[in-house]
């Protein structure tokens, strides 16, 4: 596995000065060290994934924690064998990850963490509500056995489904308490903040989110099924960490197991069943045309270093 990806999230105070140069830095750092990937950085902290040589994430990673922010970084690690993502991009932004309400803030009130030796035994319990805070289209290839799909397309449609649902859904289930994860903890951190400001008491999180639980838990003691969705041009992973066996639509960004794309209407770059009544003619024109760019790109570089989509 000749690259490191590293998953971080840190949510403490940045100062607004500090943010421009910062970007500068980590930009010029991740070009020297050959890193792509995304860091998000705001006011209320930091959130990125990356990917590069072992050297290189270090570099990145020694820059950040050269900023002595208040909380330390939550962080996860795997490792693959082609590069992850196409560019490296570091941008500012309101929210590392979007509720959009104003005030929730998980330094000051959360949800209680459960590390994953302890999770089993919480989410087996049958008073035990447990929440799947991801989109649809993750929760589609894989998910924790018995987890609620709030059928949300964005993290900022997740508070809408807590005040329309979640409420009477607690209370027909005479449930105890709230069980939440997402894929490596950054959502839980907001979504139990805002469950606790509207009133649930008994919230609890994943720490460290599904890819913790994977790399602590044996396969044959988890409660995991499937595969779990990333966002980077590996997709999914599996038990193990290793990339997994689904691969992006390039026409709607869906994720694709090997059945889907046997489907009879999956089109390679164009189409697939999620998309086949959703675009124009003249966009799936433009998708041809960029499918056949891809492929001539791929003739003239056999030996490319990126994770191929559908």
């Amino acid at each position: 596995m000749t690259y490191k990806v590293a998953a971080f999230y840190n949510f403490s105070p940045i100062q607004e000065e500090t943010i421009t140069p910062l970007l500068k830095d980590l930009t010029v750092l991740a070009a020297e060290y050959e890193v792509r990937g995304m860091i998000l950085i705001a006011q209320e902290g930091i959130n990125g994934t990356i990917c590069g040589p072992i050297l290189g994430v270090a570099a990145i990673q020694e820059k950040l924690e050269s900023l002595t922010l208040e909380n330390s970084f939550e962080i996860k690690y795997s490792f693959t064998s082609k590069h992850a993502f196409r560019r490296f991009k570091a941008r500012r932004k309101k929210e590392i990850v979007t509720i959009g309400i104003a005030d929730i803030d998980p330094r000051i009130s959360s949800g209680e963490l459960v590390e994953p030796a302890e999770w089993n035994a919480l989410i087996d319990d049958s008073s035990t509500l447990v929440i799947d805070t991801r989109n649809e289209y993750e929760i589609s290839i894989g998910s924790f056995e018995g987890a609620v799909n709030p059928h949300t397309e964005t993290f900022s449609d997740f508070p809408n489904w807590v005040d329309q649902e979640l409420r009477s859904l607690f209370q027909e289930g005479n449930y105890k308490r709230v069980a939440m994860f997402c894929t490596g903890g950054i959502r839980c951190e907001k979504s139990t903040s805002y469950l606790k400001r509207v009133g649930f008491s008994d919230v609890y999180h994943l720490h460290g989110g599904i890819l913790k639980y994977l790399a602590e838990i044996p396969k044959d003691s988890s409660r995991w099924i499937g595969e779990c969705f990333v966002f980077d041009h590996r997709v999914s992973l599996d038990h193990d960490l290793n990339p997994g066996v689904h691969r992006l639509c390039f026409a709607c960004g869906m994720p694709l197991s090997p059945n889907e794309r046997q489907e009879i209407n999956y089109i390679p770059g164009i189409q697939c069943h999620y998309c086949k009544d959703v675009f124009s003619d003249d966009d799936r024109a433009r998708f041809k045309e960029r499918q056949k760019h891809i492929k001539e790109l791929e003739e003239r570089l056999p030996g490319n270093t990126i994770w191929p989509s559908a």
